[in-house]
């Protein structure tokens, strides 16, 4: 999971670490499917203090050459014109062991998939921030967090907007010595927990990965002799558990 860096307090001279609020978000990635316009996200905090978090949200557009930039949401105020992914609220207090959640809302078309870049960022809260607290309340939070060392960890996660009328088809291409999935769709598939391993010693695997293979690509591996590759192919709510063996044509779906 990447984590962000995000604030390092160094007053106080203190050598101790001020625990401060610990945010999690759970998953990293999110899918709303195409008979979905909202999504609910939760944010914890297991920290021993008041968490103040902030929503940004960045747009995935991606080039014909496979390469993607990101570009920034803007509210807009008239929301007939807003094209894009909101987050409602986009400032969460978390209280200390308690959570909070923000709703995802697509405003825009849906005719093809749309990708996003979410992240959560904690903060210690400024008057331009636009949190519900008193500069009385803001001042009391900073010198509660002054007592040490503090290192707040903000979190990205990626959001996948399924089109509005989402198409699984995705088609398995096996050679001797390759193995393809094809999507062929119009919404992503997932390649989730692929395991590659020693067809003699299931102890003898490399790390478990995840690939989303978006529409009009492919994910391919070399099937290499000894070896053996488990996946989960995964359409929506569908899940397919597949085995390949590396000396073998053949996979077995179970």
């Amino acid at each position: 999971m990447k984590r962000l860096l995000l604030l390092m307090g160094l007053s106080g001279f203190s050598l101790g670490l001020h625990a401060g609020p610990q945010i999690n978000v759970g998953t990293v990635y999110d899918y709303l499917d195409g008979d979905k316009s909202t999504y609910l996200k939760r944010v914890f905090n297991s920290g021993d203090s008041t968490a103040f978090v902030k929503v940004n949200i960045l747009e995935i557009v991606y080039e014909a050459d496979g390469t993607s930039r990101e570009i920034e949401v803007r509210n807009q105020a008239d929301m007939s014109s807003r094209d894009g992914l909101m987050a409602s609220p986009a400032r969460l207090i978390v209280p200390a062991n308690g959570m909070q959640g923000t709703r995802l809302l697509l405003m825009g078309a849906r005719d093809t998939e749309r990708y996003f870049r979410v992240r959560f960022i904690p903060v210690v809260p400024e008057k331009e921030d636009e949190f519900a607290v008193s500069a009385e309340e803001r001042d009391e939070y900073k010198n509660n967090l002054s007592a040490g060392v503090n290192v707040m960890t903000g979190f990205g996660t990626v959001f996948f907007v399924r089109p509005k009328d989402s198409r699984f088809d995705s088609v398995i291409e096996e050679a001797p010595t390759t193995y393809r999935v094809r999507n062929n769709g119009n919404t992503v598939v997932v390649v989730d927990e692929f395991r590659n391993c020693a067809l003699k010693d299931e102890n003898t695997c490399e790390p478990t990965t995840k690939h989303h293979i978006r529409a009009g690509n492919s994910f391919e591996f070399d099937k290499k002799p000894g070896r053996e590759y488990r996946f989960n192919l995964v359409e929506g709510d569908s899940k397919k558990t597949l085995r390949v063996a590396g000396n073998s044509s053949r996979d077995d779906l179970r």
